[in-house]
């Protein structure tokens, strides 16, 4: 009887926010929590003066932030992913600079490299190393997937080791950093897929979709006319590094962690007690990192929306930009229109059900 009891007090915090027992984070935690909230609608409230509709995407990048991880944005030319990046960056006050990834840059293109310069003693050159476009907070890696693998991995060392290395020499990248990266999935010619283990660098990935139809009557009317106002920097670095710390902190009940596990292990089709349909239409199944990417993931949309610890609704919102682009399906699966979001969807849906059973 006590255990049922236990188990409701955490799995049944009020919308408000209110902290479980045994799960009341410091005052000064709490207070964060709060300006956070209070923060992120401001922030949204700000962006929509350039931003029509997107507020999954939008929610989903601060996520990400928030989470000290990488977002990888999919979608169609022409559906503002430069631009809620870029005016992302600006309501934080983060530097920003965007890279068009092409065939034939170089790894020194955007890590930057050493120029011979004229020192103060007449005659004397030296080299000097000048900063590439990775050195910002906040960097736009346009169209990934068209540049050659080499220059691949030298953003790869950027996102994992936030530095980078040139000449057998090491500089570290500005704090905060992140990397937002986007793809054009129709034209697929002349383009170079990233590999696995670097897609599993990225903590989301992000679908951006059409906007609906009042959506898109209001991008007509609203933005074919006078410039928009600017956005007002709302947020600095040092704030965005505090509320990083903050939600480090958000504690997580011992049934988001099983939970947590429970569905990554679930994805493997290697697994002995894996399910039928996952053995038929999976071919590979996310890694220890995505555990780690839902816990720190729905850690940030907890504090977001006002909560002082995770709840299983916060697991459920990140499991889909987490764990798309970890699960491998196969050639049955593409041919009966399964994609890695219907395999997410009924992994979910078995986990209701038995939550519910028990």
């Amino acid at each position: 009887m006590s255990e049922t009891k236990s188990h409701s007090v955490l799995t049944s915090p009020s919308r408000g926010g209110a902290p479980a027992a045994g799960h009341t984070p410091p005052a000064s935690d709490v207070a964060a929590i709060d300006e956070l909230r209070t923060l992120y609608k401001n922030m949204r409230a700000e962006m929509a003066k350039v931003i029509i509709g997107q507020d999954k995407v939008v929610e989903q990048l601060l996520i990400c932030i928030l989470a000290r991880g990488h977002a990888l944005l999919m979608g169609v030319p022409g559906l503002a992913k430069t631009t809620i990046v870029n005016a992302l960056s600006q309501v934080m006050s983060l530097q920003f600079n965007r890279i068009q990834f092409t065939p034939d840059l170089m790894p020194s293109d955007i890590t930057g490299t050493d120029i011979l310069q004229e020192t103060d003693q007449p005659g004397r050159r030296a080299f000097v190393f000048t900063k590439g476009p990775v050195f910002a907070n906040i960097v736009l890696a346009d169209e990934i997937n068209r540049t050659p693998p080499k220059t691949q991995s030298a953003l790869l060392e950027a996102m994992q080791e936030h530095r980078v290395t040139v000449a057998g020499r090491f500089f570290q990248l500005p704090v905060p950093f992140f990397v937002l990266a986007t793809q054009n999935p129709i034209e697929q010619e002349g383009t170079y897929s990233l590999p696995e283990a670097q897609l599993d660098r990225f903590m989301f990935f992000i679908n951006v979709d059409y906007p609906s139809l009042e959506e898109e009557r209001r991008i007509a009317r609203e933005t074919t006319g006078a410039a928009p106002a600017p956005l007002n920097k709302l947020i600095t670095g040092d704030q965005v590094m505090k509320f990083q710390e903050i939600v480090q902190r958000v504690p997580v009940p011992d049934h988001i962690f099983d939970a947590a596990v429970d569905i990554v292990r679930r994805t493997r089709p290697r697994a002995t007690d894996a399910a039928d349909w996952i053995k038929r239409w999976v071919t590979w199944g996310a890694g220890p990192r995505a555990v780690q990417y839902l816990i720190r993931g729905s850690k940030a949309r907890a504090v977001m929306h006002g909560s002082y610890l995770v709840r299983m609704e916060d697991l459920e919102a990140v499991a889909e930009p987490v764990l798309t682009h970890r699960i491998l399906t196969n050639f049955q699966a593409q041919s009966e229109g399964i994609t890695s979001a219907t395999i997410i969807d009924k992994l979910l849906a078995g986990m209701q059900g038995d939550s519910s059973r028990g």
